[in-house]
């Protein structure tokens, strides 16, 4: 569980972040929502502890991240795993070698156990097959789950998420946001996701932080989206027209 108190950024004396107070539950999917300059990225690197907060408090199960020395950091970002909004491969490496990065970097596996693990991350990506292919000669949602298998490499505590869905057809995204979910549950992780894709946001949104212009505006399951009347989280939400024809047909008892 990540535990976030009074949270307060800001650059050159204008507030990005005022005030935040959330909680991000082990074993659900967590969703951080908003429109583009909401402050979503700014609040994504104070967790990881790319920022410094200007004051408040980021809680890792009832720890201080602010009042951990260099060495508890440093084995906190071991626990983290982090799933970019493009995938961010290397190019240079095979999907093998690129899901036994960390595991070279982080632990004392040997090669032989590095590939089983490897071998093991692919099967439950539904991969085969592609382990000495190289990034460019795979489509974009096997990157992207290749990308997924690499965050999940040190079985970490905590699973951090940007666009996972990002340049993906809805039926790729579908699949992602599934092994996401499926993930989260199996491992027990503390999972956070930013997101623009509604899509996502109502097919796996267990715990949704909605922010706008800085603050938290609405918090909330994606089954009470609907019910609400909060004009932020509506106004947000039903820009989509498809969404607006379902809150529509709701009303209308269809």
């Amino acid at each position: 569980m990540i535990t976030i108190k009074n949270l307060e950024k800001g650059f050159n004396g204008e507030a990005v972040l005022r005030g935040l107070d959330a909680t991000f539950i082990k074993g659900k999917t967590n969703m951080i929502i908003g429109s583009s300059g909401s402050g979503k990225s700014v609040f994504l690197k104070c967790m990881l502890g790319l920022f410094e907060p200007d004051s408040g408090d980021i809680i890792y199960e009832g720890e201080s991240l602010l009042e951990m020395g260099a060495k508890r950091k440093s084995n906190l970002r071991k626990e983290m795993g982090m799933l970019f909004q493009h995938g961010a491969l290397f190019d240079s490496m095979t999907v093998e070698e690129n899901i036994m990065f960390p595991l070279r970097m982080f632990t004392r596996m040997n090669r032989k156990e590095r590939i089983e693990r490897s071998d093991e991350l692919l099967e439950r990506m539904n991969l085969t097959h592609i382990n000495n292919k190289k990034p460019s000669e795979i489509s974009g949602g096997q990157q992207k789950r290749v990308a997924l298998a690499r965050a999940i490499a040190n079985n970490p505590k905590y699973l951090f998420c940007d666009e996972p869905n990002s340049g993906l057809d809805p039926k790729t995204a579908t699949v992602i946001d599934n092994l996401i979910h499926e993930i989260t549950v199996e491992r027990n992780i503390t999972t956070v996701i930013i997101s623009h894709d509604m899509n996502s946001v109502m097919e796996i949104g267990e715990n949704i932080v909605f922010l706008k212009d800085g603050v938290i505006a609405w918090k909330g399951t994606n089954q009470e989206i609907f019910k609400t009347d909060n004009k932020a989280i509506t106004n947000f939400v039903y820009s989509s027209n498809l969404f607006r024809k379902v809150r529509e047909a709701q009303n209308q008892g269809l």
